[in-house]
């Protein structure tokens, strides 16, 4: 939802590219009003959502559950810094077709798409560590939050495995 906002040049994509640019995490009064505002488009309010990476704060977690903003499912996906440093270092978009490819994982298939890809101005790895720390100063607060309907997935396992734990824990959560 940032990113769009971003690419449309809209006040509040305008305020956090800043701070997306540097790494950080968008100040939560900004990203609050973007979640909710878009949670209640027809689209979601009839087919149901699903948020990535949010909430990354317990303010956040707060806020939505002050909006009457009820998840049935909270996903953690568990992957070791490390791990994670190199995937997002690695990833590439190319800005003609929006593919997302990795150049160690899922590389282009010719020297035409790869000479095109693009890099976001926050995958580099100075920039994840920053995420990633603000993202442990948060975790345990955020999953206290949905201790109820938490799952933990392994996120190191293929992207099939993951795929489909995660289709069963959403599956017994709506049963």
């Amino acid at each position: 939802m940032l990113r769009a906002a971003v690419a449309a040049g809209t006040e509040v994509g305008n305020q956090a590219k800043d701070f997306m640019d540097a790494g950080k995490l968008v100040p939560d009064e900004v990203i609050i009003g973007v979640v909710k505002d878009r949670l209640d488009e027809s689209d979601c309010v009839e087919s149901g959502w699903l948020l990535d990476g949010f909430p990354r704060t317990p303010a956040q977690a707060e806020a939505l559950a002050d909006a009457g903003v009820s998840a049935d499912c909270f996903i953690f996906l568990n992957v070791p810094d490390d791990v994670l440093v190199e995937r997002v270092v690695g990833r590439r978009t190319d800005p003609e077709t929006g593919k997302i490819y990795h150049m160690t994982f899922s590389p282009p298939e010719d020297e035409e798409i790869l000479a095109r890809l693009e890099q976001r101005s926050d995958d580099t790895e100075e920039k994840v560590k920053v995420r990633l720390e603000q993202f442990h100063a948060n975790v345990d607060a955020v999953k206290g939050s949905y201790t109820d309907i938490s799952v933990e997935v392994d996120g190191t396992k293929s992207p099939a495995d993951v795929s489909t734990t995660i289709v069963e824990a959403i599956d017994a959560v709506l049963a």
